[in-house]
């Protein structure tokens, strides 16, 4: 069954997008804020060095500013803007934070901001070209998708599946055999550094959950990682599973170039 995506991939982008302008508001009420305290009465080493934040402020958010738009356009098919990808990237990466803290007065879970702040990443990584070679992709799966009770652990050496069936352990092998692409196993956020830094990827297919998955392309930015959430059918970190035509069609874009 070939993966398609669905409307509830863009309804994710939605959040993390909206909440993303509400930060740029923000900070635009600060700059504001800031122009009225500068026309009050105060001495004069003051209001030079209000002017001199006000200043820094507006040259940030109108370059802020230029990148969501660049952002919105991408994910709304419009157009492609060439050589302002990591300026895009960096700037979601530095207001993520922000983000995060804007959807808490929301009440807005932290589970669904990043959720569609995958999406977001996701969607942007399409808008540019790539023909990699098998051996330049790395598969970075979570320990938990290998059942709980099975005696031959996968972490130190993938090879060790015996092809029970009982795991996409075994089927996430056989897709990196068939497209030549280097998968490895990891326990968390800083054995997957350490496997991203010995195999030195041009692009990583990375499977976890939502606060993993995040952390996991913020830390390793400016690579170009393809988050895939684990399907959690027992709960967290137990006997996940993964959407095995999602993997394959991020090996498939890495290799044949834009979507």
């Amino acid at each position: 069954m070939m993966y398609t995506k669905n409307n509830g991939e863009s309804a994710k982008k939605r959040v993390f997008i909206g909440l993303l302008s509400v930060s740029i508001l923000l900070i635009l009420g600060m700059i504001f804020a800031g122009v009225l305290i500068y026309y009050n009465k105060f001495g004069d080493w003051y209001r030079y060095i209000l002017l001199g934040v006000i200043i820094f402020l507006s040259i940030f958010i109108i370059l802020i500013g230029i990148d969501l738009a660049a952002v919105v356009l991408t994910l709304l098919h419009v157009r492609s803007f060439f050589g302002l990808e990591k300026l895009m990237k960096s700037s979601l990466n530095l207001l993520f934070p922000l983000v995060v803290a804007i959807g808490r007065i929301f009440n807005i879970p932290a589970e669904v901001i990043k959720d569609s702040y995958i999406e977001v990443n996701n969607k942007l990584l399409q808008s540019k070209a790539y023909s990699l070679k098998p051996s330049d992709i790395l598969i970075l799966a979570p320990h938990c998708l290998q059942k709980w009770d099975c005696p031959y652990k996968v972490t130190a050496d993938v090879s060790n599946c015996h092809h029970c069936g009982r795991c996409d352990i075994d089927k996430l092998l056989k897709i990196s055999e068939e497209y030549g692409v280097n998968l490895t196993v990891v326990t968390g956020g800083t054995l997957a550094r350490k496997k991203v830094k010995d195999f030195r990827p041009k692009a990583v297919v990375a499977i976890a959950c939502e606060r993993d998955l995040t952390d996991g392309i913020l830390d390793t930015s400016p690579l170009p990682v393809f988050g895939v959430l684990n399907i959690r059918p027992e709960g967290p970190c137990k006997n996940t599973k993964v959407n095995l035509d999602k993997v394959t069609y991020a090996i498939e874009f890495f290799l044949s170039g834009k979507e």
